[in-house]
C-alpha cells in the first residue's frame, strides 16, 4: 500500500516538473564512436560557431541548453565613460572684474566689521593689486623706452622742457601761417550792443587783425554800433547763410575767399592766442594729425 501511494506522489511531482529543452528534440542522433587517436570536443560545431560569433566566454552561459524555464541575459558591456571636459577658461577681463569685486567686498566687510583680521585682509589684498599695477606701469615705461615708434609723448611731450620746446615751435609755425592768411581769408565778427562779452572781445579781435593784417567785418545782430569796428553792418541774413545757428554772441566765422566757404571758429569769449590757434588748426592741419 505504501509503495503504491509513493508511486502516485512521484507521478504527480513529475507532471509538474519542467520539461527540459533537450526533451523537445525528438530526433535521435547517434553519438560518434570514441576514437583514442581523435581529440574529444566538448562543444558541437553549431555551438562553436555561436561561441566564435558572439564573443567567447561571455556567451558560454547563454549557449547552454538550460530548458524553457531558464532565461539568459547576456552581460552588457559598460559604456565607456566620456573624457572629462577641461574646465572653461576664464577671460582676463572676467578675472580683472572678479578682483575688483573681491576688493570691494573686503573693503565693505572691513568697514562694517572693523576687526583686525578684516582690516588686515583688505590691506593685504589691496597691496597685492598695487604691486600688480606698479609692475604694469614699469613694464609699460620700459617698453616705450625700447620701442620709441610707439611713444606718443615724442609727438606731444609731457615733460616741462619738452612742452616748452613744442609750444615754441608751434607758435613759430602758427605765426608764419597767419602772416599768409590775409591773402585768402577774412573774419566775420557777429556781436550785439547789449552783449557785455562783446565789449571785451572786440579789442582782442582788433589786436589779432592788426598783427596779422587780417580783415574783419563786424555784423551787428541787434543793429547797435561798435566802437572798435565803426564800419559795422547790420545782420541781413549773413549769419544764417554761413550756417551759424542761433543768435549767440560774440561769434567768429573765418571766410575762405577762394572757395567761398565759411569756417566757424567758435562762439563765446576767446583770448588772442586761442583765436590764432583755432585759425591755424582749421586751415593748416588735418583732422587727427595734431593729437
Amino acid at each position: 500500500m505504501k509503495i503504491k501511494y509513493l508511486s502516485v506522489i512521484a507521478s504527480l511531482l513529475l507532471s509538474f516538473a519542467p520539461v527540459p529543452a533537450i526533451a523537445q528534440n525528438t530526433s535521435y542522433q547517434e553519438r560518434p564512436s570514441m576514437d583514442d587517436s581523435a581529440p574529444v570536443s566538448t562543444s558541437t560545431g553549431r555551438d562553436k560557431g555561436i561561441y566564435d560569433q558572439e564573443g567567447g566566454e561571455s556567451d558560454l552561459y547563454c549557449r547552454r541548453k538550460l530548458g524553457s524555464w531558464f532565461y539568459c541575459d547576456k552581460p552588457k558591456a559598460k559604456p565607456a565613460s566620456p573624457a572629462s571636459a577641461p574646465p572653461p577658461q576664464i577671460s582676463a577681463d572676467a578675472q580683472l572684474k572678479e578682483i575688483g569685486k573681491q576688493l570691494d567686498e573686503l573693503k565693505a566687510q572691513a568697514i562694517l566689521e572693523p576687526t583686525e583680521a578684516n582690516v588686515l585682509a583688505y590691506i593685504r589684498f589691496q597691496r597685492e593689486q598695487l604691486d600688480r599695477s606698479s609692475t604694469f606701469a614699469d613694464v609699460w615705461q620700459r617698453a616705450l623706452w625700447q620701442n620709441p615708434q610707439d611713444d606718443y609723448t615724442l609727438q606731444r611731450p609731457v615733460s616741462t622742457i619738452g612742452k616748452r620746446a613744442w609750444i615754441d615751435n608751434r607758435k613759430a609755425d602758427r605765426n608764419a601761417a597767419m602772416a599768409r592768411l590775409s591773402q585768402r581769408y577774412g573774419v566775420y565778427y557777429f556781436y550785439a550792443q547789449s552783449c557785455s562779452a562783446c565789449e571785451i572781445q572786440a579789442p582782442i579781435l582788433k589786436s589779432v587783425s592788426d598783427s596779422n593784417r587780417l580783415s574783419v567785418v563786424a555784423v551787428s545782430m541787434d543793429g547797435g554800433p561798435n566802437r572798435v569796428f565803426p564800419n559795422y553792418v547790420v545782420d541781413s541774413g549773413q549769419r544764417a547763410r554761413m550756417g551759424l545757428p542761433g543768435n549767440a554772441t560774440p561769434a567768429l566765422v573765418l571766410f575762405d575767399t577762394l572757395t567761398k566757404r565759411p569756417i566757424p571758429i567758435g562762439t563765446g569769449l576767446m583770448a588772442a592766442d586761442e583765436i590764432m590757434d583755432r585759425i591755424f588748426v582749421l586751415t593748416k592741419t588735418k583732422p587727427g594729425s595734431d593729437f
